[in-house]
């Protein structure tokens, strides 16, 4: 996300002392890290079917705060990208856990044989969370999930942008897990900026590219491992022939779900440019449908805050005045949407990089459209800017597909459609470069919050003495024979 939509400003906020609650907690969880010990596959298992429990009895809950946090949620995007991923990402960790924290075998050189080498995955300690406000129950589920599932004590720090749904996770969390296993913290900036001072195990941060800074300078005083979980312009590129109405409803659907505030919306939209003009149309026939009206509309989601909504309104302005045709989709001509504070679907003509749209992540409703004159100058232009957490491309040439996957970098890809890549529990999610660092969900989510510790059991067989001091003719032939093949390679 930008960094006008972190979740909290964290930077000028170094305070030099820790709050005491906060130090309190820390230490309570740090110690009890220490002297417990790793807990058992079925301890762990149990914490999640309790966990499950919980947050399937709170349901109405979790959806009531979070709606109430934006002023008006869609009840069933909250269910569906809230509590429904939530659960289901929790099944497939509990499901899995068994096997992946099993030692995994190792080959070995052939010098050492038979001895045996194993990679076993103990836990870190002390997992710190700090989650943002646009996803508030999901993104702070998915990775304390993960970090308890690898045996951690997790600390968790909720956006303050977001405090009923903050609350809620605290009631969760306080009602499912003795104190000594996890703990949640509510504050604002210089709770935001401590946090990230304590000598935590590893931070897992959520949150703009600008405040990622922040929060990794912070981390460095300690040495502690971060995540960074950022965001980025997530191109949306359609490609040659590609057909415009499926390009349209499916670009519109990924950009609108939650009005736009989403880490993996596409951002902006790469076209050819003779074919500018039907894909206006196309889109607005999707907007159409999926969104007949705006202001009263349950599934249209209104804009967090009074100032991300004039940011955003701010940047439509600032885009019609450097020369872009600025087209308001709103199909129930409706006139009292700031009384909702909602936007209006903006399409944005003509973009360039020298509007404010082109220069950050958007997190909102409006959609910049780019022409191309072929794929080759898209690609040429993606890789003259940052590298976004996800790109989209929709063609059917697999020759171009590829052309795509090789020339672009990204945290991730989706082809033929937008953001639903984020929903399979097995693949990893993580950004590259200005959006990220690390990854989670399933298998990879474990190992971020696991130490793989090398084992190497070496054999009552072993020949190892035979290059021990003192050196003599045997070892100056064996050492002969070992160099003279490693060079001339496999």
């Amino acid at each position: 996300m930008s960094a006008e939509t972190a979740e909290s400003d964290l930077l000028g906020h170094e305070a030099p002392d820790t709050p005491a609650p906060l130090r309190d907690v820390f230490d309570r969880l740090r110690r009890a890290s220490r002297e417990g010990g790793p807990s058992s596959c079925h301890e762990r298992r149990g914490h999640l079917e309790r966990l499950g429990g919980v947050i399937r009895a709170r349901t109405a809950d979790i959806t009531e705060a979070i709606r109430a946090d934006f002023g008006h949620r869609s009840k069933h995007e909250t269910l569906l990208a809230e509590v429904h991923l939530t659960l289901a990402h929790l099944r497939f960790v509990r499901r899995n856990l068994g096997r992946w924290m099993r030692p995994r075998r190792c080959a070995v050189s052939l010098p050492f044989l038979p001895a045996r080498a194993r990679i076993h995955h103990q836990p870190l300690g002390v997992v710190g969370i700090i989650s943002p406000w646009n996803y508030p129950f999901q993104l702070s589920m998915l990775p304390f999930i993960e970090a308890l599932a690898a045996g951690n004590r997790v600390l968790l720090k909720p956006s303050e942008i977001a405090p009923r749904t903050a609350e809620v996770l605290r009631q969760i969390v306080e009602t499912t897990f003795e104190p000594f296993l996890a703990a949640v913290v509510t504050g604002g900036p210089e709770v935001g900026a401590a946090f990230c001072r304590l000598p935590l195990d590893h931070l897992f941060f959520t949150g703009s590219t600008a405040v990622g800074r922040s929060v990794l300078a912070a981390a460095a005083r300690n040495l502690t491992p971060v995540t960074l979980e950022l965001g980025g312009k997530c191109p949306a590129i359609l490609g040659e022939g590609s057909p415009l109405a499926g390009f349209a409803r499916r670009v519109v659907a990924g950009k609108l779900f939650n009005a736009g505030q989403t880490c993996l919306a596409p951002d902006y939209v790469l076209a050819p440019a003779d074919r500018i003009d039907p894909l206006v149309r196309c889109l607005e026939e999707a907007i159409a449908r999926f969104y007949p009206a705006l202001a009263r509309n349950p599934d249209y989601t209104s804009i967090i805050d009074e100032r991300h909504y004039q940011r955003l309104k701010g940047w439509i302005e600032d885009a019609r005045r450097k020369g872009a045709a600025v087209v308001e989709v709103n199909p129930a001509a409706e006139e009292d949407l700031a009384a909702q504070r909602k936007i209006a679907p903006t399409l944005i003509l003509g973009a360039r990089d020298d509007m404010l749209v082109m220069q950050e992540e958007i997190f909102g409703p409006l959609l910049p459209i780019r022409p191309y004159d072929r794929l080759e100058s898209a690609l040429e232009y993606l890789a003259s800017r940052p590298r976004p957490l996800a790109l989209y491309y929709f063609g059917r040439d697999r020759r171009r597909i590829r052309q795509v996957l090789e020339r672009t970098c990204s945290g991730g890809v989706c082809i033929h459609d937008t953001i639903v890549h984020a929903a399979q529990h097995a693949l990893p999610l993580g950004g590259v470069g200005e959006s990220g660092m690390g990854a989670y969900h399933g298998r990879k989510g474990f190992e971020t919050f696991s130490h793989a510790r090398s084992v190497f059991y070496q054999s009552r067989l072993s020949l190892s003495h035979l290059v021990r001091p003192p050196y003599g003719r045997f070892a100056d032939r064996l050492l002969s024979r070992l160099v003279g093949r490693s060079d001339r390679g496999p």
